[in-house]
């Protein structure tokens, strides 16, 4: 596979950072007026994070550094690792002003190890939004476990791969018209919008994106060597995912207006490196 992927979707989130960071969604502002303001996504992650005071960690695909920032707010000691350079830019701008010592390095997730100089972390991070930008989910979970050091954890709440195969343009009903499990070739979108609130209008429109399937996933873990220690599905997701189908409720997360039962529309996966692994 060439580095096409790399090369659009960079330039994708490249034009839409500075977006991002003026944007309400983000809540930038907050950040430098409340000291102990914590981002959305993280504040939904925390029962199932747990205390994470003291630990050394490493946010895969940190965009403009919100999470990131908010992790270290809790008390561990964060790096923040993206491939787009315009995105890291506003990541460190938001933490110089917030005073907050979070180091940012521009790597694609699959160059992580070297990236970090072999560096190992007592916890991986990502947050949602994250995997589907990924082609294949073993090299993923290989880096993930390179990343992490013997008794390290894994942390990854993500968009839910059946919520992934789901058609938006269909509003009168749930439609499968996307794969459900990886493929060789990516899906190809062109989309002039994103998903803040903005009248800016984009040029860099196309994207490639994968699907991964849960299977697929934890599978790709195990083979790595990790240890499954949660899996938790959701009935919610930060964003309006499905336009015209979905209410809004308590902390920013989107729900299906009719039938929430019928389809799972974010997860949870924790993993554990085994003490002693190499």
């Amino acid at each position: 596979m060439t580095d096409d992927y790399l090369r659009l979707n960079r330039a994708n989130w490249d034009e839409r950072a500075p977006v991002h960071a003026a944007s309400r969604d983000y809540a930038v502002q907050r950040f430098l007026t409340e000291p102990d303001f914590l981002s959305e996504v993280v504040r939904f992650d925390r029962p199932l994070l747990g205390d994470i005071d003291g630990l050394r960690g490493v946010h895969l695909q940190c965009h403009i550094g919100t999470d990131t920032l908010s992790l270290a707010r809790l008390g561990a000691t964060m790096t923040g690792l993206d491939f787009s350079p315009a995105s890291l830019a506003q990541a460190r701008l938001l933490a110089e002003k917030a005073g907050a010592g979070i180091d940012f390095v521009e790597s694609n997730v699959y160059d992580a190890v070297s990236a970090l100089g072999g560096a190992q972390f007592d916890l991986v991070y990502t947050g949602i939004g994250a995997l589907c930008w990924l082609p294949s989910i073993e090299r993923w979970a290989r880096t993930v476990a390179g990343l992490l050091r013997p008794g390290g954890q894994l942390f990854i709440r993500d968009s839910h791969p059946m919520l992934c195969t789901i058609d938006e343009t269909h509003t009168e009903r749930l439609v499968v018209g996307y794969p459900y499990f990886e493929t060789p070739e990516p899906m190809v979108f062109s989309d002039g919008g994103t998903y803040v609130e903005t009248d800016a209008e984009f040029v860099q429109t196309t994207t490639h994106e994968w699907n991964h399937g849960f299977g697929e996933i934890v599978t790709a873990l195990l083979r790595a060597g990790l240890s499954i220690t949660g899996l938790t599905e959701h009935r919610s997701v930060p964003w309006e995912a499905l336009p015209g189908k979905m209410t809004r409720g308590e902390g920013d997360e989107w729900h299906l207006t009719e039938h929430p039962e019928r389809l799972p529309l974010s997860f949870t996966v924790q993993a554990r490196k085994p003490p002693g692994a190499s």
